[in-house]
């Protein structure tokens, strides 16, 4: 039996630690992932730094394989636009220009120059850098602008056992999301996925109360995984595949009916909602 896909995310951007940007990206990622069943092991951020982004990525590609590594932000015209040549330098690679991006890019020059913009050479250099990419690198579908995903596979790539891929995303969300959909899920994702069977309860009670039945679904069902998240309604979340699921599910919701039943529970009920409000 092969090696599952799994999945690692390297947010960059110093505006998101620093908290003037909320990072979207992963939370949004992380449903799509669940929903084609293939896991997500990390979300790391890390400042527009070439030697965090790299040092992030090579511990990421030091875990377990297949693998693919997402990155979103950073590729832009601007000095702090840095993922290419951080994962470039990572992987010991060099850079070469793209010839897709670099013809997006004289298009887009153009268009300035037409509109009456001043276009200097140090503008243009700046915009020919999003052109340059790690040798290898090809593009995804879904990106039509100047900061196109693009994919470096690394020992053969994510399609093999041992190998990974790393795709190089813009950050801007609204891109993000169309390459995902139209490049990197169809692409990449494309049948290497489980997806689980997932199944929530609420029930009013403190958290800890069912910790008897949590502890019995956790040495019981080794293959579903158990969630609780408390709240003036506390969820528990079941994970794994249906049937097991379904099973286990049943065990806890016999136990809350077997709490509502009880007349002094009504108490603690009302006293722990008290509590959240």
């Amino acid at each position: 039996m092969s090696a599952r896909l799994r999945v690692s995310v390297l947010v960059i951007g110093d505006e998101i630690l620093g908290g003037f940007v909320q990072d979207t990206n992963s939370g949004w990622i992380a449903q799509r992932l669940q929903r084609v069943g293939v896991p997500l092991d990390r979300i790391v951020t890390v400042p527009d730094e070439s030697e965090a982004v790299a040092q992030a990525l090579q511990t990421e590609l030091e875990r377990a394989r297949p693998r693919v590594v997402l990155t979103s932000g950073g590729i832009g015209s601007t000095p702090d636009d840095l993922t290419l040549e951080a994962v470039a330098a990572s992987l010991g690679l060099p850079l070469v220009t793209e010839p897709e991006i670099d013809r997006r890019i004289t298009q887009a020059l153009r268009w300035s120059a037409g509109r009456g913009a001043g276009v200097t050479d140090e503008h243009e250099r700046s915009m020919r850098r999003m052109a340059q990419v790690p040798e290898g690198a090809r593009l995804l579908t879904g990106g039509e602008g100047l900061a196109p995903g693009i994919a470096v596979d690394v020992d053969g790539g994510s399609a093999t056992p041992g190998g990974a891929t790393i795709v190089i995303l813009p950050g801007v969300p609204a891109e993000l999301r169309r390459i995902m959909v139209e490049g990197v899920e169809p692409e990449l994702l494309a049948g290497r996925g489980i997806p689980l069977h997932v199944a929530e309860l609420t029930h009013g009670y403190p958290e800890s109360t069912l910790n008897p039945i949590l502890n019995r679904l956790v040495a019981e069902y080794p293959d579903v995984h158990v969630g609780s998240y408390p709240g003036s309604e506390c969820l528990i979340r079941l994970k794994g595949p249906r049937p097991r699921v379904e099973e286990a599910m049943a065990l806890v919701a016999d136990y809350v009916a077997t709490l509502d039943r009880t007349p002094s529970n009504a108490a603690l009920r009302t006293a722990w909602q008290q509590r959240w409000r």
